[in-house]
């Protein structure tokens, strides 16, 4: 429920309550002072979306949000355990403005926006997950009509989906929204991922549902952030926006005149060739790497001791690939000049790239770039990649190649109708002329060793005597006589290994349980089918149920081990039928966590146990809280991996 709050209390940080704070933490709707800020940035933008409020560029709706949620209470969402006084008996207390920065606010702000540790979540006693997942997104849905922000915050928090699609209205939140002019709604949804280009039953856009109510501000707002990527770096270049409705989308700065030596003419050639999948990969790192660059100028001149809370680099983000997070974190490494020179060269391609897919319309095209959660979306053309990789966007060898565009003059010759310039067109021909002639000496080299080898069988075929073709009769009639090894016989191997280490009762981290799952399995590349892992997906979610059952009904003392035993060998046999090697990283993330949160609550499920066998009511309030955390992040995982998997 929302809640009052005087100007006083506004006013302060929400994390340590100082006065005056000079920063603000867009997706979490809270002010913030500059010592836990700068936890704040070291997190990086996918938990905190930080921007100084003097200095910051801000955009009417996204502050006046800000001011909204800051107002009616959004740090109660994030702190409502805290308000419970269960909370005292458990240690939990929210540190103070002369509390050191190092650990304590430090160790608070990581429990409070990392792990969500005092955030409510969904009872999963009063139904099975499906169906409260489908409340909260239907909550969502009728929310957003009305100007609550508070409550949307909450619901999205607890895991309702933004894009969610309501199969008897035939819309998604950001429709509702955008239809009843709900701006600061429409701006909370866009900031959590929505999707703008969504169509409802009827086939129209939010766009069009708020055009056609006559709002014209979110027809304004939905129209900018579909070029929000793309207008920031035109801003961080030459402190310009484009004119959207003048038609003008991409700007492009003037270059300076000069050489442009061979090395960039390739660099810029493997720019223009890279799919479009992975075009859109290297702009997000580069539109985080543009407000790292922005907030740490800012972060130099407001701070009294600026060495302390700075970010030299992006930090770690754990939905990547380690590969992707090296290459987004060298990207500090480039000067002013370099890196201004790089995002140039990635405006004019992204502008190519648009023009072609307004020429070359797709069945589900989006012409011009969108931003979800600054995630770019760009039409695909005949570039994209059915299946891109992550790693081949953030490669050393690409940013190497990229590196030198900066440190040579920047010369701007006429571009032709393709959109290239003409000495980077003969580059590319002249490459593609010896890629051609390498593949005919391939061709032909394949073509002779394939005659070779066909003439060295029939020489041996003529020259093998009839002993030696009835001595090879025999061994190939005992290999097929030898019995095979039936296939039940790998089960036990598996349920066997499973029990020693349960047995052994080490702690292991997740990556060393993951790595140790994966070795049962065998190296095919095949991945299993629909059915199967829903069905074991399922076996997962009532296991999950059974040990909610035993937390209601204490009197069965020994129930949480074996129930804790069972969601163990469920996540295995989900876990094993995923081949050893995964291109996707989303999937990779979700089996690393389902594998890492089982052993954690095997962990708390013994201690309850213990507990509970003690009659130690203050443990047992505590490791009930742990093991309904656990529960909860383990169905989260499971439902990331069915969405992920069926993306596929």
């Amino acid at each position: 429920m929302s809640r009052i709050i005087s100007r006083t209390d506004i006013e302060v940080c929400g994390d340590c309550g100082a006065s005056d704070p000079a920063w603000a933490s867009i997706n979490k709707g809270i002010l913030l002072c500059g010592e836990c800020c700068s936890i704040h940035r070291s997190l990086g933008r996918h938990i905190s979306q930080v921007k100084s409020l003097r200095q910051g560029k801000w955009s009417s709706s996204v502050l006046n949000l800000v001011n909204s949620l800051n107002s009616h209470g959004a740090n109660s969402v994030w702190e409502h355990l805290l308000m419970d006084s269960a909370a005292q008996k458990h240690g939990y207390k929210k540190p103070t403005p002369k509390d050191p920065l190092h650990s304590i606010k430090a160790d608070f702000i990581r429990a409070k926006h990392v792990q969500a540790a005092f955030v409510l979540r969904p009872n999963f006693v009063e139904g099975n997950m499906k169906n409260i997942e489908n409340e909260l997104n239907k909550q969502l849905h009728a929310s957003v009509r009305a100007p609550n922000l508070e409550t949307s915050l909450r619901l999205l928090v607890q895991g309702a989906d933004p894009n969610y699609f309501h199969e008897e209205k035939g819309s998604t939140p950001l429709h509702v929204a955008a239809k009843f002019g709900q701006l600061s709604q429409v701006e909370l949804l866009i900031i959590y991922g929505a999707e703008i280009k969504a169509l409802d039953i009827g086939g129209h856009t939010a766009v069009d549902l708020a055009r056609a109510e006559k709002h014209t501000q979110i027809v304004s707002r939905l129209s900018e952030a579909m070029y929000e990527v793309t207008d920031r770096i035109c801003n961080f270049l030459c402190n310009r926006k484009p004119d959207h409705a003048a038609g003008q989308h991409i700007i492009i700065p003037d270059q300076a005149q000069g050489e442009i030596f061979e090395q960039l003419k390739i660099a810029r050639g493997k720019l223009f060739l890279i799919p479009n999948k992975m075009f859109e990969e290297l702009v997000m790192d580069l539109y985080d790497e543009v407000d790292r660059r922005e907030n740490e100028a800012i972060w130099a001149t407001s701070s009294l001791n600026p060495e302390t809370g700075a970010v030299p680099f992006l930090p770690t983000n754990p939905h990547l690939s380690a590969t992707r997070n090296q290459g987004r974190q060298k990207l500090a490494r480039f000067s002013p000049t370099e890196f201004a020179g790089f995002l140039t060269d990635v405006l004019i391609d992204a502008k190519r790239r648009q023009n072609m897919a307004n020429l070359r319309p797709l069945t589900n095209a989006v012409a011009g770039v969108t931003t979800n959660d600054r995630k770019l979306t760009i039409s695909d053309s005949n570039l994209s990649d059915d299946e891109p990789l992550y790693d081949a966007v953030a490669s050393d060898d690409d940013y190497a190649a990229l590196a030198p565009m900066g440190q040579q003059a920047y010369g701007s010759p006429q571009l032709n109708n393709s959109g290239l310039p003409n000495p980077e067109i003969d580059v590319l021909k002249k490459q593609l002329t010896e890629s051609e002639t390498t593949i005919s000496e391939l061709k032909s080299l394949v073509q002779k060793l394939s005659t070779e080898n066909s003439e060295l069988k029939s020489r041996r075929s003529d020259s093998m005597s009839n002993d030696e073709r009835m001595e090879d009769k025999s061994v190939s009639e005992m290999k097929q006589n030898f019995p095979k090894r039936p296939v039940s016989m790998f089960e036990p191997r598996e349920n066997n290994n499973y029990n020693k280490k349960n047995v052994s009762g080490d702690n292991r981290t997740a990556t060393s349980m993951y790595h140790m799952t994966r070795l049962n399995q065998s190296d095919s590349t095949i991945f299993p089918t629909s059915d199967e892992v829903i069905c074991r997906t399922d076996a997962i979610t009532r296991r999950i149920q059974d040990l909610v059952g035993a937390m209601q009904d204490l009197t069965k003392k020994n129930a949480f081990v074996p129930c804790a035993e069972r969601i163990h060998a469920a996540v295995t046999d989900l876990v094993v039928i995923f081949p050893t090697t995964l291109d996707n990283e989303a999937i990779k993330t979700s089996l690393s966590e389902l594998t890492g949160n089982i052993e954690e609550m095997q962990i708390f499920c013994q201690c309850l146990q213990d507990s509970v066998v003690t009659e130690n009511p203050e443990a047992i309030d505590k490791y009930l809280q742990d093991v309904r955390a656990c529960a909860f992040n383990l169905a989260k995982a499971t439902k990331m991996l069915v969405t992920e998997f069926q993306l596929q």
